[in-house]
């Protein structure tokens, strides 16, 4: 017996020496297709020039469906399809603006010397915010630096229109870890400043960029307070109101058009693989279709829909046969609703399926370094020992912890775990939700590196289970 166990042991080794080397080929036959035929780019190309801004419920979202399913067929599924699922129909209306009064004399309030200036500021409406009518709204300036000062000085906010200058914080080396730190301002914002009276909002853009362009995004009302306007500004200007209201007073008028149309007809796309093994057990892995509607909607998440698709392509190109049901789904309304991610989940909970894994890629077209994960311990070391053969491919790390905003009710109707792609994180606020998210924004070898990691992480799951 003493004998038997190091023999044992040896085989097991070399067992496992065979199978890394056997899944770094295939990992490696991917990234070459990936890399030399890819098509990503040039989907991108398509969905983001031919069709633009895809806010849900607009004709681009009817015309981005439409090129999804198509390029889910083109892209040998098995089968593809479209989930409907109804959408809400937030519109802009017209053109934001916002600019500041001031009168201008060397003498008195009269006289041919005495006039009005009128100062723009680049502002962008944010999203689900209702208009302010024709006239617009009009009010002094409050500036609070935090909910804390707001509830300090609230005495002072009836009639006021309320300037909240909460900055990203630079010391978080994670900028999404800012992102979601100062999101309560665009979220929240707007009616605890009308709970005191407030007759509009300023939010400063949530973004450590270095240019003017404003980032619109969703709020949400509280319906026990009255709905006011809300506009985000750039940061330049942001920064230029705030250092004038140190020694001034700043009247300003905010004229928006936001409004609400009835919900509509909307539709996640689905694209399929079908299981040679295990066919009744599935593996998600998707993107978000729609964008916000003042940008090309490039990095958010024109990048996570067309690397969705091209490891579709990769894996039919290269003639790989799941052992499970793997589906690519572009999910219908992210951005102001998330209804195609509970429609999925609702679906999947109806029909007793049984989901493996959920992946999402959400947070740009930029360089790979992590895989997120979110499942059980013992799950998670088994996937923290694939980091090695990902790691030549951007992903050097498994991360504790991932997911995304449309696998998230997956997750909680079923307790799926859930993955997603953790690019390089520094450049993506500088034009989430703004008018920089083009497609001139995105590196092609970048994209195309992000979808490789995703391609392995998706055949790791599939050959060896959770």
């Amino acid at each position: 017996m003493k004998r038997i166990l190091p023999v044992l042991t040896l085989l097991f080794a070399t067992a496992r020496v065979q199978a890394q080397q056997e899944d770094s080929l295939m990992i490696r036959r991917i990234a070459d297709e990936i890399l030399v035929n890819g098509k990503a780019y040039d989907n991108l190309r398509q969905l983001t020039k031919q069709i633009g801004g895809r806010l849900a419920g607009s004709p681009q979202m009817v015309k981005a469906e439409q090129w999804g399913l198509a390029l889910m067929q083109q892209s040998g599924a098995d089968k593809a399809w479209m989930q409907q699922c109804m959408v809400p129909h937030w519109v802009r209306g017209g053109k934001d603006e916002m600019w500041s009064t001031v009168i201008v004399s060397q003498k008195k309030l009269s006289g041919p010397d005495a006039r009005i200036e009128n100062k723009f500021y680049d502002v962008v409406a944010l999203g689900n915010s209702v208009g302010s009518g024709p006239n617009g709204v009009k009010g002094e300036v409050m500036l609070v630096n935090s909910f804390d000062e707001l509830e300090k000085r609230k005495d002072e906010v009836k009639g006021k229109i309320v300037f909240y200058n909460y900055r990203f914080n630079d010391k978080f080396i994670n900028t999404f870890h800012a992102y979601r730190d100062a999101g309560q301002y665009r979220g929240q914002g707007p009616s605890r400043a009308s709970k005191y009276g407030a007759v509009g909002v300023i939010i400063r853009s949530l973004s450590n960029a270095t240019d003017n362009s404003p980032h619109t995004g969703a709020t949400r009302y509280d319906s026990a307070y009255a709905k006011i306007p809300a506009v985000a500004v750039g940061l330049r200007h942001a920064d230029g109101l705030a250092e004038y209201l140190k020694n001034n007073k700043v009247y300003m008028t905010i004229k928006t058009n936001g409004k609400f149309l009835p919900d509509t007809i909307g539709h996640n796309i689905i694209g399929e693989l079908k299981g040679t093994e295990f066919p009744d057990e599935i593996i998600t892995v998707g993107g978000h279709l729609d964008s916000w509607d003042n940008c090309e909607g490039a990095h958010d998440d024109g990048a996570g829909c067309v690397q969705t698709i091209e490891i579709l392509r990769a894996l039919k190109a290269i003639g790989y046969q799941p052992k499970h049901t793997i589906r690519f789904v572009l999910f219908a309304n992210e951005e102001n609703g998330l209804r195609g991610g509970n429609k999925y989940a609702e679906e999947a909970k109806a029909n007793n399926e049984k989901h493996l894994l959920a992946m999402e890629s959400d947070a740009g077209g930029f360089t790979p370094r992590a895989i997120g994960f979110s499942g059980t311990e013992q799950q998670y070391a088994k996937v923290a020992a694939w980091k090695t053969l990902l790691a030549p491919y951007g992903c050097t790390e498994i991360a504790n912890g991932g997911g995304g905003a449309d696998i998230g009710p997956l997750n909680r109707a079923l307790k799926t775990p859930t993955a997603s792609l953790n690019p390089d994180p520094q450049r993506y606020f500088d034009i989430h939700h703004a008018r920089t998210d083009v497609f001139e924004a995105v590196n092609k070898r970048e994209l195309e590196l992000g979808a490789i990691n995703m391609a392995a992480f998706i055949y790791l799951v599939d050959k060896y289970g959770l």
